[in-house]
């Protein structure tokens, strides 16, 4: 019975391969990678950007690039053109003497205006990091929170994407023919979804794994990631069987498929943005709790009895899921 789960396996990653569709999904958590890796912030970075004059005071160029973003322009009309554009940067330019102005567009806010000063100041009197008297105390937090909950969000995001390529799979098999072979064929009914859901879950698991690995979180366990990410699968490869069942075209099952990010979106936003009385409200569903269980992965905090438990209720609200939708699986697979 293995060797035929395996078999089936096998030939969905063959046809995956073949199919641009599926082909694209395979390939969607390395193109979240590197979009995370390209957009995330970094933890010190700073959103105050200054304009300069190139080669005016390399100095000063020098002091404010611990403390801004800084961009360079050779003429005073290349830097009014970009004070100008929609962004909040400003300019610092040389006035007469030793004396500098700010040079900005009328709308950006307070506190812009008075950092850029205040770097202007502290760097005419020559005042460093070594001559404050405040105290840096650091949380060893390396990782930005907005970084680590696009991460989070792309490997929910990656799960819902095996259940898809189940639904695409059956579908084919279905234009094919083939699907209806199985009432002949020596596999049995829970051996060919066994063998269609492998592909639903390794897919997800070799695609978080790999996200995981490109955006910087390696010192995370990975038992527990692995874990987190297994059980998140399994709603999405039930919703898959049935929209590959109950659909004859692939581009519709895929899009039936997208209905799941309403409800995993919504929990996201009620883990981050609802006050502690609207969580029960998310409870039911399984990307709720799966979206806490990855926080816990990769902040590296996790105990093993917290995901557990959270890997647990997944399991749970799947298994019912499965349960009710098991007879439209099982009268699909008879016709």
């Amino acid at each position: 019975m293995i060797r035929k789960i395996l078999l089936i396996f096998q030939r969905d990653m063959k046809t995956s391969v073949r199919n641009f569709i599926t082909l694209y999904i395979l390939v969607v958590p390395v193109m979240f990678a590197i979009m995370i890796n390209v957009f995330s912030p970094g933890i010190n970075d700073t959103t105050v950007e200054v304009a300069l004059l190139e080669g005016e005071n390399p100095q000063q160029e020098e002091y404010f690039g611990q403390f801004a973003k800084v961009e360079v322009h050779e003429t005073l009309e290349d830097i009014e053109e970009r004070v100008m554009k929609r962004d909040n940067i400003v300019a610092v330019l040389p006035d007469s003497g030793d004396e500098y102005f700010i040079l900005r567009q009328g709308n950006e806010p307070d506190y812009i205006i008075d950092y850029v000063r205040n770097l202007t100041a502290f760097d005419h009197y020559d005042i460093g990091m070594e001559d404050t008297t405040a105290e840096i105390v650091d949380y060893g937090r390396e990782i930005p929170p907005l970084k680590k909950i696009m991460v989070n969000v792309a490997i929910i995001f990656t799960s819902i994407m095996g259940g898809m390529i189940i639904a695409i799979n059956i579908v084919e098999e279905k234009v094919d023919n083939t699907i209806s072979a199985i009432n002949l064929s020596p596999v049995s009914r829970l051996g060919f979804i066994a063998g269609k859901s492998l592909i639903g879950i390794f897919v997800p698991i070799v695609g978080s794994f790999i996200l995981i690995f490109f955006t910087g979180f390696r010192d995370i366990n990975y038992f527990q990631a692995l874990l987190m990410v297994g059980t998140t699968c399994l709603i999405s490869l039930s919703v898959g069987f049935v929209e590959g069942i109950n659909n004859d075209d692939v581009m519709t099952a895929a899009g039936n498929m997208k209905l799941l990010f309403m409800p995993l979106f919504g929990s996201i936003a009620g883990v981050e943005l609802l006050a502690d009385k609207w969580q029960p409200l998310f409870y039911w569903i399984p990307f709720y709790w799966a979206y806490k269980g990855n926080d816990l992965v990769l902040s590296n905090t996790g105990e093993w009895l917290d995901i557990g438990k959270y890997s647990g209720i997944v399991l749970l609200i799947s298994a019912i899921v499965f349960l009710l939708l098991a007879p439209r699986i099982r009268k699909g697979l008879e016709q």
